[in-house]
């Protein structure tokens, strides 16, 4: 009798209690993949595609990749080009419809963010340009949270069932998400106005957020390897318009911000550029906090 009563007990529970529901997401950079951990908890399994220290323009459609795509429920990528040297190969090599362009598992979060630098014309001969706009969003904390509604509401159309649980992680994402801003702009406060020499054009967004100002880039044309007398005129123009450092991303070869900070005595700063670019940009809170705390630290060196 004790064991019916149970039975019923637990079934009547389990009616009660929503269905457990895994939602598998393939993140194709860390970025996005730290969004979706916050935004999802323990209802959804995150597989990042790329890490930190791996330049998002040059990643191979590896068969672990297809292999996680084939069984990803949703791809939370950048769009605006930015995977369009490996992503298309992953999609044309699984069989799964749930990612293909415009199916609801396939989430572009460059859709959602006004994009800058959009070429006025498209020439290759001009570089590695993308003809939506600047790809690299995430350079700036607003950006993540224009990102992060629309990725909780993916998420509630997909998995119904834990639509709640998303929507409260939202909301406290929200919140912690707006003082640490309110916070970066403060302590980012001494940075506004400060002029920079940058190795790629990666960092428009995060200059517009600062107020910082570029006086040049390192690559003559965006995606093209500085030769030695490229890097002559850089260094002739930062001698004729001193920059307080050169920032080049994680990913980037040093060899050309250094050898600029050899000829004019400019430091250079390694920023994370994603999460973890650097040890201490562990997640979305510690990119910004490492990324400030870096620019602040040359600015007295």
């Amino acid at each position: 009798m004790r064991k019916t009563i149970l039975g019923a007990t637990l079934l009547a529970l389990c009616a009660a209690s929503p269905a457990y529901a895994n939602l598998n997401v393939f993140a194709c950079e860390p970025e996005w993949a730290a969004l979706s951990t916050e935004i999802g908890g323990n209802k959804v399994s995150v597989y990042a595609a790329t890490t930190g220290l791996q330049d998002p323009h040059q990643i191979q459609a590896r068969p672990g990749l297809i292999a996680r795509a084939r069984n990803a429920d949703v791809a939370v990528c950048t769009g605006a080009e930015l995977e369009i040297g490996w992503w298309p190969q992953i999609l044309a090599q699984t069989s799964n419809q749930k990612l293909r362009a415009g199916a609801s598992g396939d989430f572009q979060a460059s859709s959602f963010v006004t994009l800058v630098d959009i070429p006025a014309r498209l020439d290759r001969a001009e570089g590695d340009i993308h003809g939506q706009g600047n790809p690299h969003i995430q350079t700036a904390p607003a950006n993540i949270l224009a990102v992060a509604k629309p990725l909780a509401e993916r998420f509630a159309q997909l998995d119904p069932a834990n639509a709640a649980t998303y929507q409260m992680r939202l909301a406290d994402f929200t919140t912690r998400w707006q003082a640490a801003m309110a916070r970066w702009q403060m302590q980012a406060a001494p940075l506004k106005g400060m002029p920079i020499a940058v190795e790629h054009l990666s960092w428009t967004y995060m200059e517009n957020w600062l107020g910082l100002k570029r006086i040049v880039a390192l690559e003559p044309k965006p995606g093209v390897p500085p030769s030695s007398g490229y890097l002559a005129q850089v260094v002739d123009t930062l001698q004729k318009t001193p920059a307080k450092f050169v920032i080049r991303a994680a990913y980037e070869d040093d060899r050309p911000s250094l050898f600029i900070t050899d000829k004019t005595h400019i430091p250079n700063v390694l920023l994370p550029f994603t999460v973890g670019g650097t040890p201490q940009a562990k997640d979305l809170f510690g990119l910004y906090d490492d990324t400030i705390n870096r620019l602040l630290a040359a600015t007295k060196g």
